[in-house]
């Protein structure tokens, strides 16, 4: 029986997954984005979703608690500093996964996952304005002469 048991198992043992999971953090806020497999991806969004909402207060507790899950304090500071402040209005959501297919070896579905507001900026379609349509003069109706 799984009594108590959050989340999926990951084939890991508790400190495995844990580690797993916080690694997956530090990469995602290093670069911004990353590739990995959708079943990583999905146990991942809850624990980042939730140091971004305890970013976005930045107060002392909330610090000391993201560095308990990032040790590398560069990395909190360009989750507070950075990523945070382009949430400010919103209340959740602050990931994307794409799915990418399956992965050549093992055939497991891959996903890109990216911080919303980021893929939105950077690989966003452009809208670029179309132009006007000028109003073309009528052709002048050929008088019949009979």
């Amino acid at each position: 029986m799984r009594h108590n048991v959050f989340g999926k198992q990951l084939n890991r043992d508790t400190g495995q997954r844990q580690a797993l999971l916080k690694g997956l953090a530090g990469a995602l806020i290093r670069s911004e984005a990353i590739e990995t497999t959708e079943t990583k991806a999905k146990a991942a969004v809850s624990l980042i979703e939730k140091l971004i909402t305890k970013a976005k207060k930045a107060k002392l507790a909330d610090i000391q608690h993201i560095e308990s899950v990032i040790t590398d304090r560069m990395l909190v500071q360009k989750l507070v500093s950075d990523i945070a402040p382009r949430f400010k209005d919103r209340k959740g959501g602050y990931l994307r996964l794409i799915k990418l297919g399956t992965r050549t070896g093992d055939n497991a579905p891959m996903v890109r996952m990216e911080f919303t507001s980021a893929a939105v900026a950077q690989t966003g379609p452009e809208k670029t304005a179309k132009p006007e349509k000028t109003a073309s003069p009528t052709p002048k109706s050929k008088s019949h002469k009979s």
